[in-house]
């Protein structure tokens, strides 16, 4: 059997095999399925659910036997046991540590063979979120895939005032106060990269909401101190520079109030433990009329949530 195959205008003869492998290349179904690709992102996003449970173990499981894993330092860790133990340190290190990742883009290079390309930020209480890229080879073995080999190169780290606000690391977290018929509720979380803490409160008596508000934590530079700048929901602001001796710290607060009115005080926060710290303000002034001083009262941070 011949087929005549015309090319640019041209007749040409070739036999029925080479015809029969054109046709076996143009019907045989493309490697690069959307499956396979959405079971490379189902093991990343496993992978990245162990990290965050801090389960060394599991994730060295999504690793294969010998793999590589070539850190930015240059330093090579080879084999899954090797790699459980990095992992095993890191958490031990930081219990913070929470891993985010974004794939960019996988490429498929044959059936059992992918490129991946990603990006990952990594965040603890050690500091700012460290950003990464990195590329890795997964391969197919027995119908799963896992990670054959990585190599990840560190991004500039953001800049931070995390150094200079972290004596404040124990306010991060939930806390509530009662004094009689007054719920005081307030939770403080850091802004991304750890420039920033912010604080949302709430003051409700008898159940029901009296006033609500934001404050925002830093460092400003041109004064060398750590400022506060508070936002309720009467429509009163309030700016504070932020004194520590021992473990106490003392807020010396300006505020305007919805009418016009100028505000003094000094807001008074000791730290007895992780669970607890003491609140109270002195030299409170309104238009320049000495008001009461509020006593000190236990605030307590929330558990078992």
């Amino acid at each position: 059997m011949h087929v005549k195959l015309q090319l640019n205008g041209t007749i040409v003869p070739i036999g029925w095999r080479f015809f029969a492998l054109i046709l076996a290349i143009v019907a045989a179904p493309a490697f690069a399925s959307a499956d396979e690709l959405a079971a490379i992102r189902e093991r990343v996003a496993s992978y990245q659910t162990a990290y965050n449970q801090h389960d060394a173990k599991a994730v060295a499981e999504h690793w294969s036997e010998d793999a590589e894993y070539i850190r930015e330092s240059g330093d090579r860790v080879r084999g899954r046991a090797a790699i459980q133990k990095v992992f095993e340190k890191l958490f031990a290190e930081d219990p913070e540590l929470q891993l985010n990742v974004t794939v960019t883009n996988v490429r498929l290079v044959s059936p059992d063979v992918a490129v991946e390309d990603g990006k990952a930020e990594v965040s603890g209480e050690q500091g700012p979120v460290l950003e990464s890229t990195y590329t890795a080879v997964n391969v197919k073995k027995n119908g799963v895939w896992y990670v054959d080999s990585i190599r990840e190169t560190d991004l500039p780290a953001p800049p931070s005032n995390y150094e200079r606000l972290k004596e404040l690391s124990w306010m991060i977290g939930e806390w509530t106060s009662k004094e009689g018929d007054a719920v005081v509720k307030a939770k403080c979380d850091w802004a991304k990269n750890k420039n920033f803490i912010t604080r949302s409160f709430s003051i409700t008596i008898k159940d029901k909401l009296e006033i609500s508000g934001t404050q925002v934590i830093g460092w400003d530079a041109p004064t060398g101190k750590i400022k506060s700048w508070m936002f309720d929901s009467d429509g009163g602001v309030a700016e504070g520079v932020w004194t520590r001796k021992g473990n106490s710290w003392s807020v010396n607060t300006a505020a305007s109030m919805p009418d016009g009115s100028k505000g003094s005080a000094v807001h008074v926060m000791t730290y007895l433990d992780d669970t607890s710290f003491t609140w109270h303000t002195v030299n409170r002034e309104l238009d320049g009329e000495i008001l009461p001083n509020i006593d000190e009262v236990t605030i307590v941070r929330v558990t078992g949530q």
